[in-house]
């Protein structure tokens, strides 16, 4: 039996639902972007930089006349800027349909956010987890509606060093730093997915990985960016699993969407099992506490 391959003919139209995408200017997000614009989502592109994000929309319009494409500023290394995001989008919105965390770097210098967080922690974990703690009363206005992480499998290497989680105490490693934060973006999706089953919320949290995609997070390594035209899939395939995870009906809680092949690095969106430590409910509630504290962001069920 042939097995069944999840691609853009499986996502049914998504009128009159909103989408909120980060980082959609490049790589996955830009290709979540057009895809769900072409199934008739609205989708909010959450970006940094608006002149870019300009250009992708017109882009995206040169190609679908009638996409509904909104542009609203958002730096994730900002927590003034994660709160002007969401009080804007409070007053234009009643509702949020789906949250996809896309945005991300990876194995860059060392440096700080504009808060003093180690730069990819800040950006790919504490960003998002305060960014969707503001968006949830949204979220949970509507029925159905999902949360989709996007981590990685560099997230096996993880090992987060909750002592020091800015890299102030040790040598900086790049790449365990990027390993630690996709990491800590399963434990953000499997400990909040807990805390609202145990209010009984129907908002459902998922996560979802590209394989080994082509994508402008290699830029900071050439080794990588040659690697890329040897071995890596193209993104319209990686951005599948965050879409799989953010439509498909038959999605339940937890569910981690990623490649099918050895090492998951290629291939359509299937189910596949994250690490056994990001499922260490001890872990997750520290990095809960810490990522509460750090952002002040407290999350209201």
């Amino acid at each position: 039996m042939k097995k069944e391959i999840w691609n853009e003919i499986r996502i049914s139209d998504q009128i009159n639902k909103v989408f909120i995408v980060t980082g959609p200017t490049s790589g996955l997000g830009k290709e979540t972007l057009r895809i769900l614009s072409k199934k008739n989502a609205t989708v909010i592109m959450a970006a940094r930089d608006i002149k870019k994000a300009e250009s992708v929309k017109n882009e995206m319009l040169s190609q679908n006349k009638n996409g509904k494409i909104d542009i609203q500023e958002l730096d994730l290394s900002s927590l003034e800027s994660i709160n002007n995001f969401s009080e804007a989008i409070k007053k234009k919105y009643k509702v949020i349909d789906v949250l996809i965390n896309n945005a991300g770097i990876m194995a860059c210098p060392y440096s700080k956010t504009k808060d003093g967080f180690e730069i990819q922690m800040g950006t790919n974990h504490l960003g998002h987890f305060a960014l969707t703690g503001l968006l949830l009363p949204l979220l949970q206005k509507q029925s159905n509606s999902r949360i989709v992480n996007i981590s990685s499998i560099a997230h096996k290497s993880g090992n987060i060093n909750f002592d020091d989680l800015n890299w102030e105490k040790r040598k900086y490693k790049t790449w365990s730093a990027y390993s630690d934060s996709k990491l800590a973006n399963l434990y953000f999706t499997y400990e909040l997915s807990r805390k609202l089953s145990l209010k009984n919320d129907n908002l459902k949290v998922l996560a979802a990985h590209p394989g080994y995609s082509d994508t402008d997070l290699q830029r900071y390594s050439g080794f990588f960016k040659v690697l890329n035209k040897i071995a890596a899939q193209n993104s319209k395939i990686g951005a599948l699993a965050g879409i799989r995870a953010a439509v498909d009906p038959n999605a339940k809680p937890d569910d981690y969407y990623g490649s099918p092949s050895f090492g998951e690095i290629k291939g359509h969106p299937v189910l596949v099992k994250s690490s056994k430590l990001s499922h260490n409910k001890a872990n997750a509630e520290t990095l809960w506490r810490l990522s509460e504290e750090l952002t002040g962001v407290s999350y209201l069920f």
